[in-house]
């Protein structure tokens, strides 16, 4: 059996299923999103690819912040509703029974039933041809569950239940392989 050649496509896998939240004067959204990850430790930094034509695009535009919540099983429907339905249509917190939740960095409320959040700073907007553009955020705040460390006080993400996305559907976190640190 040999490889064979196909059509350039965003074919990266997994990918996080993430939960971004925002806020801009009276007006709030969640919006799923997998197009999305870490591009800068030092400062903590996450790229997310979100299309101009959605609602929150304009938030984060407006406000300059917003949250990224790694999602569990629990959190599946939301997944689901935040990336089919426009904010412009609903209050996703509302629809979904969501707690809207104060941040420590940011105004954006952060979803708390998620066992992770990352409070964002946004630092620049990258306008992309094509159907997405690049928003850099600046990690300023990690709220977790303490129940989904480790022993070495890191996110076991097996214990938090975190989903990922790929070849169309969300997914389980997998297996432990092996340690960085073996």
């Amino acid at each position: 059996m040999g490889k064979i050649n196909m059509d350039p496509q965003p074919l990266l896998l997994p990918l996080p299923a993430v939960l971004a939240s925002c806020a801009h004067e009276d007006k709030r959204s969640i919006i799923t999103l997998a197009w999305a990850g870490i591009i800068s430790s030092m400062p903590p930094r996450i790229g997310l690819g979100i299309r101009p034509q959605r609602f929150s695009y304009n938030l984060i535009a407006a406000s300059g912040e917003f949250a990224v919540s790694l999602p569990d099983e629990n959190l599946m429907k939301a997944v689901h509703v935040c990336g089919s339905k426009s904010g412009r249509e609903i209050d996703k917190f509302k629809e979904l029974g969501l707690t809207p939740v104060r941040g420590k960095e940011i105004t954006s409320p952060i979803i708390g039933e998620a066992p992770v959040t990352l409070e964002c700073k946004l630092d620049r907007i990258v306008e992309m041809e094509g159907s997405h553009h690049l928003f850099i955020g600046e990690i300023k705040n990690v709220l977790v569950e303490e129940n989904i460390l480790n022993e070495e006080g890191r996110v076991d993400p097996k214990k938090a239940g975190i989903i990922t996305f790929g070849g169309g559907n969300y997914w389980r976190w997998g297996s432990f392989l092996e340690s960085r640190q073996s």
